[in-house]
């Protein structure tokens, strides 16, 4: 049996058995192919070709794009907008919803909207606080948490009715995702958070960046103890430090982010750290590729897009797959 992936936007092609959408990802993953998933960073801009030459730079070399929604409490083109260009031209976008900034009843009719318009991934968070942003004076909402928020979009998705009770006519086909920290303290806590976010409604996950294989290796060992890793599709994230002081700096100032004392090192002794950081993003996509239930992995890749392609190809995981882009004349066919 092939699932088809084709040029046409998702939306134009028939609901496969068993999955929630009609989306690119979804099928990709289900096909037990390596997926490669990459963070599109929003234009300050009103252009939608702004949009268009952000994403060409992953073109063939990822499944889907997450287009952030306000990420670090900083004002951007809109993740809906975004999602929603990038599906018109056949793009698989993923698209992030933060609790910070909408309640229930604007997050309900955005995924309706979303989902109208061929969006077939979202990925819930909760969201950066306002007064880590440059709009600190703006009003927090979290009417909704990531968990709620799960639940409230496979409501309307499997039950077809809104938060209030009220019936959908048309429900939402969504591929639903969730984020998760290994690497956060309590770390014997992170796996069971991850059950409780499964049993919210999350399809797939993509953590914050790892760094240190093996404490990922024993959240993935927890993970299957609790029989997750066949109840969601786990895509690691990863990304390339620009250099020994970025890296120090993050250990120090992001939550979640665990970076060893021996990638620092490394990268302090290289004459060029950031082809440095690269290299050492390479080799851990290969090294987390072969734990088991690893479905793929999420690329974050700050002002440094352009060399997710070649990052991407350097480590081989895509074993000659081509993923899809605008202008692809052959069509890709994966054994399902």
């Amino acid at each position: 049996m092939t699932a088809l992936l084709d040029s046409h936007p998702d939306n134009s092609l028939p609901l496969k058995e068993g999955h929630y959408s009609r989306g690119r990802l979804e099928r990709v993953l289900r096909a037990g192919k390596f997926a490669v998933t990459a963070e599109l960073a929003p234009p300050d801009s009103a252009l939608a070709q702004d949009v268009y030459d952000r994403a060409r730079v992953f073109d063939g070399y990822v499944d889907g794009m997450n287009a952030t929604d306000g990420s670090g409490a900083h004002c951007h083109m809109s993740s809906v907008a975004m999602c929603a260009l990038l599906t018109n031209v056949g793009y698989s976008p993923v698209m992030q919803i933060s609790c910070r900034d909408k309640n229930r009843i604007a997050i309900q009719g955005d995924v309706l909207g979303a989902a109208a318009m061929g969006v077939a991934n979202v990925l819930c968070l909760s969201g950066d606080g306002v007064q880590v942003g440059d709009h600190p004076e703006a009003k927090p909402v979290f009417d909704l948490d990531s968990m709620s928020l799960l639940s409230t979009i496979r409501t309307m998705r499997d039950q077809a009715r809104f938060l209030s009770g009220r019936k959908i006519t048309t429900p939402p086909q969504i591929f639903l995702g969730a984020a998760e920290t290994p690497s956060a303290p309590p770390i014997d806590f992170r796996p069971y958070r991850l059950a409780k976010k499964i049993a919210a409604g999350a399809d797939f996950i993509q953590t914050q960046y790892i760094f240190d294989v093996e404490q990922l290796r024993v959240f993935m060992d927890k993970a299957g103890e609790l029989d997750l890793l066949d109840q969601c599709f786990i895509l690691p994230g990863v990304g390339p430090l620009a250099s020994a002081k970025t890296a120090s700096w993050i250990r120090n100032n992001v939550p979640g982010i665990y970076i060893p004392d021996s990638i620092i090192s490394r990268l302090a002794g290289a004459k060029d750290q950031k082809n440095e950081g690269r290299k050492i993003c390479i080799e851990l996509i290969q090294q987390i590729r072969e734990i088991e239930g690893v479905s793929g992995v999420h690329v974050m890749a700050y002002r440094q897009e352009e060399a997710v392609a070649d990052i991407i190809h350097q480590s081989g995981v895509l074993e000659g797959r081509v993923p899809w882009y605008p202008g692809r004349e052959d069509q890709e066919c994966l054994e399902a």
